[in-house]
């Protein structure tokens, strides 16, 4: 990527537009596909989905974008570690979501999306009072709030992904216990 591109509000808008029209044929698709019964009983398959899915994104994003953005955000240390820190939280968060989606009256694939959009925002509006659309050549002068609006429905979209990993997890698991799809 070239290093004088620039991110501007309008960018960041058009790709929450974007992750919002994938996360409206995402999220049906998902609550259509999964069983309620089987997001019960995808601990474990979610945990290890999350993991993968933000080590990989995290790896790709340091890898690509640490001089443009990233150093502007983090000290220098964690560069290296950031993806395999990954590997160890996001695993726990996923816990989390899944913990609370299943306390939440409501159809569950539905809430773990949502409540992985609001993380995303949370995580965002952290990034810019780190300076995430301030301090970044590439991102001066983009709206913070619509930096924290492009996390909702992106973040909406990663954990729809998650979720995808671990139903065919799950999906697996049930066929090989001679259970019904």
């Amino acid at each position: 990527m070239p290093i004088d591109i620039k991110i501007t509000t309008e960018i960041l808008l058009k790709g929450a537009a974007f992750f919002a029209l994938f996360d409206l044929i995402y999220v049906p698709l998902l609550m259509w596909r999964l069983r309620v019964e089987s997001f019960a009983r995808m601990k474990w398959p979610l945990a290890v989905a999350s993991g993968l899915v933000w080590w990989s994104i995290w790896g790709w994003a340091i890898g690509n974008f640490w001089e443009t953005v990233y150093r502007y955000v983090f000290p220098a240390w964690p560069q290296t570690f950031i993806p395999l820190i990954a590997v160890v939280v996001a695993p726990l968060v996923a816990l989390g979501l899944w913990s609370l989606t299943r306390r939440v009256p409501g159809n569950p694939i539905l809430i773990f999306c949502l409540l992985g959009g609001a993380l995303g925002s949370l995580t965002h509006v952290w990034a810019v009072y780190r300076g995430i659309v301030s301090r970044p050549p590439m991102l001066q002068g983009a709206s913070p709030v619509a930096a924290v609006v492009i996390a909702f429905f992106e973040y909406m979209f990663y954990y729809c992904v998650i979720l995808t990993l671990a139903g065919l997890v799950a999906w697996v698991q049930e066929q090989l216990k001679g259970e019904r799809p």
